[in-house]
């Protein structure tokens, strides 16, 4: 698609995974459609994924106090004084209208570098404000997916599955960090037990994501629940509306996976986008 440009962000350090192949798909198919792809390969890069003082330079604003980090980090970032391994990834993520994460899923969760991404990158301000959360944040107008690869069979991650299910592990990444950045949230691209696929199952996988890459900018995204639906307010407790928990209460399910208020959860919430 002309104009648009994408960034896919690498957690994987070997160039023959299969999380390198799916990188380099993407690309490809991106590219071929004139998409301009931005690539941060972070252990190409030696991300460093630990956070600390050295993120800012200069002196804190409050050194009589202990250090906090988020308060420091956006206010150097207002005033030019983070460092520059996170200013480059910034730029790239702020020049970007799609964002890919590509990365094995380890441990019901993202790799250690790619949450040091999360945590280093996305600074107060630049990413994110208590002023304007979620579908009100900064970044409302891009559009995340997240690709990965799991170790277990896909019914291994079911309501069933001895995993549980894999709607609940996607919550905290899917709504936590990205959407509460702004992120309309794309359905995400799952290799489920890519280690015990055969060479013609990983061919059809490739081929499958470059072919979904080819109409990705117009994928319906993810639904959540509209900060509209809640009180906004310390004395109200950042809850529910009392009309909105009365709207539901006829409800089979849930609102969402986080707002599922004792019911069962809704369906495939964080891994379909509702059809209306």
């Amino acid at each position: 698609m002309a104009g648009r440009r994408a960034l896919v962000v690498l957690a994987h350090p070997e160039r023959t995974s299969f999380n390198h192949a799916m990188k380099e798909a993407a690309v490809e198919a991106l590219q071929r459609q004139g998409w301009t792809v931005a690539v941060s390969d972070l252990y190409a890069l030696r991300f460093n994924p630990v956070l600390s003082r050295d993120d800012v330079t200069g002196s804190p604003r409050e050194p009589e106090r202990a250090f906090n980090y988020a308060a420091e980090a956006g206010q150097a970032w207002k005033e030019g004084r983070l460092s520059g391994d996170i200013v480059a990834e910034q730029k790239k993520l702020e020049a970007a209208d799609l964002v890919i994460f590509q990365f094995p899923l380890q441990w019901f969760g993202v790799p250690a570098i790619l949450k040091g991404w999360y945590e280093r990158v996305l600074t107060q301000g630049f990413a994110y404000s208590y002023a304007g959360m979620y579908e009100k944040g900064p970044f409302q107008k891009k559009k995340a997916l997240l690709s990965f690869t799991t170790g277990g069979i896909g019914s291994m991650y079911t309501p069933q599955g001895i995993n549980g299910d894999i709607n609940i592990l996607l919550w905290p990444v899917q709504s936590g960090t990205l959407h509460f950045c702004g992120f309309q949230i794309l359905e995400p691209q799952i290799a489920f037990s890519i280690a015990h696929t055969p060479p013609e199952g990983r061919s059809q996988i490739l081929e499958g994501w470059k072919k979904r890459l080819g109409t990705i900018w117009d994928e319906k995204p993810l639904t959540f629940a509209p900060s509209s639906s809640f009180d906004l307010s310390f004395p109200g407790g950042f809850v529910l509306k009392k009309e909105v928990e009365e709207e539901l209460r006829g409800q089979k399910y849930g609102l969402t996976v986080g707002q599922h208020l004792g019911k069962p959860l809704p369906p495939d919430n964080q891994v379909k986008a509702q059809k209306k």
